[in-house]
């Protein structure tokens, strides 16, 4: 299965980390953002990365080059950041089957392989890690609404008074018929065209998504604070050095 990661955003939020580098080359713990996400997506055993840069894109291409730990590389290039449907879209010449989907500045440690698993098995057409997150947080996200059977029933982007607390964390599985929603989405009151948009449609065809819980901790890297958040977090789950005689 391959995998699309969405990698073209300045980080404006991230100041004066981003002034000159893409926010996908932001370190945490001495390594780059989107190499955090590569290796995570290579344990899910990844047939193909198709990176979709924007913003100081050369960088991200240059670093990497053609492939990363063996796994080829295809860049798509979003010439403007129009929203994450608009986004995906550039990388649909490269798709034609299931894929993974993963936000590029997301650090994960937990069950990603279950959200892969359940679009093996032909269930779904779609399928989300979500989490619950603290009530005045959640309107920073895709917010979620379930029905009794775990299916995502309704997705609202960052809503000023979010109905539930339970949200998108950034790594989901597809087919292809998302890139069909995405064509007909039209541009949020922010102007972008918004992923959520897109998925409200696929449900609305009656497309069945299933929502998978995080079992685990995310960390969205969005501001310097998270970024340091996460260094915490990834220290705290170094192995200590054995005592020396």
């Amino acid at each position: 299965m391959k995998a699309v990661v969405l990698a073209a955003g300045e980080g404006t939020r991230l100041r004066p980390l981003t002034e000159e580098k893409p926010k996908a080359l932001v370190e945490v713990n001495d390594k780059p953002l989107v190499e955090h996400v590569f290796d995570d997506l290579i344990d899910l055993d990844v047939d193909e990365f198709v990176v979709v840069v924007g913003y100081l894109k050369e960088k991200i291409m240059e670093h990497y080059g053609d492939e990363y730990r063996g796994v080829p590389i295809t860049y798509a290039h979003q010439r403007e950041q129009k929203g994450l449907a608009h986004a995906l879209l550039t990388a649909e010449p490269y798709v034609d089957d299931d894929f993974m989907l993963m936000l590029g500045d997301n650090i994960f440690r937990g069950n990603l392989g279950d959200v892969v698993n359940r679009q093996r098995e032909e269930r779904a057409d779609a399928a989300f890690l979500v989490e619950e997150v603290p009530m005045e947080e959640a309107s920073r996200y895709g917010v979620c609404n379930t029905n009794e059977y775990g299916e995502i029933t309704e997705v609202l982007e960052k809503p000023d008074d979010p109905p539930t607390n339970l949200v998108m964390t950034g790594f989901y599985t597809f087919s292809p018929a998302i890139f069909h929603a995405c064509h007909l989405v039209q541009p949020s009151d922010r102007g972008e065209y918004e992923l959520p948009d897109a998925i409200d449609l696929l449900i609305q065809s009656g497309r069945t998504i299933d929502a998978i819980r995080l079992d685990g901790w995310r960390i969205d890297v969005g501001y310097p604070e998270d970024r340091e958040r996460a260094e915490e977090r990834l220290a705290e789950e170094e192995p200590e050095a054995p005592n020396e005689a």
